[in-house]
């Protein structure tokens, strides 16, 4: 891609998603989305080839069905109350409305079909870009319209998107749908705890971001897209496939690595407003996401894929500049659980 073009793409992308996380007026905030929208699509159908064109094709036709419903909800909101402030959300339909919009563009259930399929179809890094920079705008405007949702049907589609997250990555074999459905589930816990802490969904969200970016970034430097790869990458270099071993661990939410944080936290604030059904779901539907990271973890660094050099292993991994970004992710997504009580201190 030219340089001059990246730039002004990059930027686009950049300042769309500020204006809509910052913006206090709907259409601004509409505005930063589309803005957002129009500047994804060139790294989707980046290379070009019928894959990606599908997959940019789909991402466009949610994403549009999303903001027009949004800024018709906004309109309604607007003719009921005079006002176009985001804080003041007043009409029951232009909120259920609003919420429809939202959950679109977070790819969360019912609406979650898109997410694995566009995931496929990008690269790597497109698919990194679209599971965490492309979440702040969206969960931004729900954090701030919370207290005038219907809290009932967000917490219906947190539980369903744990669940579909759970039993969808059950039987992949493909990463990048492995990681989709993994940011199903993960959008899922964030809006279980929004209704009840709106700082424990930043929290996880942060958790998040550091988790994912480790994950495609490891992803990315070892050349893995599938299963097949991810087992065969022990021989090749096994210093990254420990980093992803400890890495997918921590994803899964298991003690003592990061990853276990908000499911702890999240579970402990939800029993306490007295409410233990919903906990428990959300736990045995961790289990799920669990097993398909173990599955991924036992590929990864308990085989040894059948080759004829397996005892050369190359124990030296060569630095790049993708390292430097790297070295503090790793430490962030497996050792945070001690500062869990700073972390408490920042809600």
């Amino acid at each position: 891609m030219n340089p001059l073009t990246l730039s002004l793409i990059l930027m686009t992308l950049t300042s769309g998603s500020m204006l809509a996380m910052f913006s206090s007026h709907w259409l601004t905030a509409w505005l930063g989305l589309e803005m957002n929208l129009f500047a994804i699509i060139p790294f989707i159908i980046n290379p070009h080839n019928p894959r990606s064109i599908e997959g940019a094709t789909k991402y466009f036709l949610m994403q549009a069905s999303a903001s027009m419903l949004l800024m018709m909800a906004a309109l309604i909101n607007f003719m009921n109350s005079g006002q176009w402030s985001i804080m003041n959300l007043t009409n029951p339909i232009a909120s259920l409305l609003m919420l429809t919009a939202l959950l679109m563009k977070l790819g969360m259930a019912p609406f979650h079909f898109w997410v694995p399929e566009v995931l496929q179809s990008t690269t790597l890094f497109t698919g990194m870009v679209l599971l965490t920079w492309q979440k702040l705008a969206p969960i931004s405007i729900l954090y701030q319209i919370t207290p005038s949702i219907n809290h009932n049907i967000l917490l219906g589609s947190a539980i369903l998107s744990i669940m579909i997250g759970g039993w969808g990555g059950l039987n992949q074999t493909l990463i990048r749908k492995i990681m989709a459905y993994s940011s199903i589930a993960h959008m899922g816990w964030m809006t279980a705890a929004i209704i009840y802490n709106p700082s424990l969904t930043l929290m996880n969200l942060l958790i998040y971001i550091i988790l994912t970016l480790t994950l495609f970034l490891l992803f990315t430097l070892n050349h893995s897209t599938t299963l097949t790869l991810l087992a065969s990458s022990w021989n090749k270099t096994p210093v990254l496939t420990v980093m992803i071993l400890t890495t997918l661990m921590s994803t899964g939410g298991l003690p003592p690595f990061s990853g276990f944080i908000p499911k702890w936290l999240i579970i402990q604030e939800i029993t306490k407003n007295n409410n233990m059904i919903v906990p428990l779901i959300m736990a045995f539907m961790a289990l799920l996401n669990l097993y398909f990271y173990m599955r991924l973890a036992y590929s990864t660094a308990l085989t040894m894929f059948p080759t004829s050099n397996n005892t050369k292993l190359n124990w030296l991994y060569n630095s790049n500049p993708s390292s430097i970004t790297l070295a503090p992710l790793l430490v962030m997504s497996n050792l945070l659980l001690p500062m869990t009580p700073m972390l408490l201190l920042l809600e």
